[in-house]
């Protein structure tokens, strides 16, 4: 079987049962064994000088030994690659945090807040209202390309090695690519070999999420708003998702107690986002999904 063609189970199968607690109360997930071994290498290697030259060397540790572990594993037939592509992939836990978020709003501020730290990496004890729905929906627009598209686009083009190295990528990227005293030099090459897997993942989740949205007419001013990101590829699906529910993203937002200015995002959309904002763009989400698998479905019946 071809790539996409096993792609398109391990899509359903992920959007069916996302990430069972029943399975993974029990085993260790695959997202949790990389994150030791990126947390391994940071121990053993960031310390004293050189420490952008060791940061390479525990990239190209990583890389190798996520591809040489994935074409083991491809031995041992599609259902294998089926399942492990399944459970690599995030739509039903992506959706299903950031609707939690929505349902923690309509309960309480409190609640809205405690669901939406669980997701970012911001300051959420003063959020008010509207800044914990747009965070919500950034994550959600951000993560439907990290957790779906892009894991998906390099199975497509390199089975189990190509998104296994895209998975080790993007957590050591999570871990150790901010630009920290501690991992300004160990983490800056995750953090540019990330940007790198991600470039055209993030502009096909773009081109999906704006498509569903009708917004591909507007496509020279989501391109415009994306460029604003601090990020080269993040900002790509979280202007195509603005627009698409007519929200505005982004904006001022507070990191380790320090408010930080940043540009709005489709600056005209409405400030005033809500539960009802983020459960739009989890239909979205929704949305292009299935606009995917359906594209996807047409590769693999002609070719």
């Amino acid at each position: 079987m071809t790539t996409p063609a096993l792609l398109v189970p391990a899509l359903i199968l992920d959007a069916i049962f996302g990430e069972p607690n029943w399975l993974w109360s029990r085993l260790p997930h695959p997202a949790v064994l990389m994150g030791k071994a990126v947390g391994y290498l940071d121990r053993r290697l960031n310390h004293g000088t050189s420490k952008k030259i060791k940061g390479v060397g525990a990239l190209v540790a990583l890389v190798s030994g996520a591809a040489l572990l994935g074409w083991v594993l491809s031995f041992f037939g599609p259902f294998v690659e089926i399942l492990i592509a399944a459970i690599l992939l995030a739509q039903r836990s992506l959706c299903d945090h950031v609707s939690a978020v929505a349902q923690g709003l309509r309960q309480s501020l409190a609640d809205g807040r405690f669901a939406v730290s669980m997701i970012v990496s911001r300051d959420t004890a003063t959020m008010t209202g509207p800044q914990v729905a747009r965070s919500a929906i950034e994550s959600g627009a951000e993560n439907f390309s990290d957790g779906l598209v892009a894991p998906a686009f390099w199975f497509i083009l390199a089975g189990l090695p190509g998104i296994l190295i895209y998975k080790i990528t993007n957590t050591a990227d999570s871990m150790i690519g901010y630009k920290t005293p501690r991992h300004q030099d160990f983490g800056w090459a995750a953090a540019r070999f990330d940007d790198l897997l991600n470039l055209i993942p993030a502009r096909l989740s773009a081109v999906l999420i704006a498509l569903v949205g009708g917004q591909l007419r507007h496509w020279r001013a989501i391109a415009a708003d994306a460029r604003k990101h601090r990020s080269p590829n993040a900002g790509w699906p979280e202007a195509a998702m603005a627009r698409s529910i007519d929200v505005s993203l982004a904006g001022p937002r507070s990191y380790d107690g320090e408010m930080q200015s940043f540009p709005w995002v489709n600056e005209g959309g409405s400030k005033s986002s809500n539960a009802h904002s983020i459960e739009r763009a989890v239909s979205v989400l929704w949305q292009a999904w299935a606009v995917g698998l359906f594209l996807l479905v047409a590769i693999v019946l002609l070719f």
